[in-house]
């Protein structure tokens, strides 16, 4: 089973400085966690993402694209990062997902991603 797993840091919270980085122990730590699932063979891809204040955001509230440029004031949950993972069930992505070097106040979500078959034919 594929997960796409996101990773939702509390510092995203808060405005950072356009030019932020993670503190070096942290990248440590999340590196050694990242080889983990690598070594595992359950690690298809992952990426850390900058902070909102460099994104985009493109709404269709009119059914016409209209762009706004970060950060966004009324986002809540703002993504930092994600992994792409196989594992054979639900509850291993949960229990490798524990294992991850958080911080205190982040939020990680585990969503399983479609396989082709699992949607309906077309005519």
């Amino acid at each position: 089973m594929r997960f796409m797993i996101l990773m939702i840091p509390e510092v995203y919270q808060r405005e950072v400085p356009e030019n932020f980085v993670p503190p070096a122990d942290a990248i440590e730590r999340m590196g050694k966690f990242n080889q983990s699932m690598a070594e595992a063979g359950i690690l298809g891809d992952l990426n850390g993402l900058h902070p909102p204040s460099k994104g985009a955001r493109i709404t269709f509230k009119t059914g016409k694209p209209v762009v706004t440029d970060g950060p966004f004031a009324e986002a809540r949950e703002v993504l930092g990062g994600y992994w792409f993972i196989d594992v054979p069930s639900r509850e291993a992505a949960i229990e490798w997902m524990k294992k991850c070097p958080a911080e205190k106040g982040d939020i990680i979500e585990i969503r399983q991603i479609f396989g082709p078959d699992e949607f309906p034919e077309t005519p």
